[in-house]
């Protein structure tokens, strides 16, 4: 219940963007050096690419719970959008 109302407040206009400090999964969470950058960004692009074989409502995220496609490509471009900031990329 929380996730959801917290998935529309992120995406309920074009300026709303993700607070500090939200939580991550451990799934995600980097423990390594990396040393091959684009070899990186390969795999980024890949990912976020993956994501248009979800149809609707399939996709469920660990926190926000059950998203629609429409919900999910505005997370996925907000989501890049604020770690791509957040590393002045």
């Amino acid at each position: 219940m929380f996730g959801q109302n917290a998935i529309k407040g992120i995406l309920k206009d074009e300026t709303t963007s993700f607070g500090k400090n939200a939580p991550t999964s451990s799934v995600f969470i980097v423990n390594e050096d990396i040393h091959d950058l684009e070899m990186e960004k390969r795999n980024w692009k890949l990912l976020i690419e993956k994501y248009e074989t979800f149809e609707k409502d399939t996709f469920v995220h660990w926190f926000f719970g059950r998203m629609s496609r429409a919900q999910l490509g505005q997370f996925i471009y907000k989501h890049c959008n604020h770690h791509l900031k957040q590393f002045g990329a």
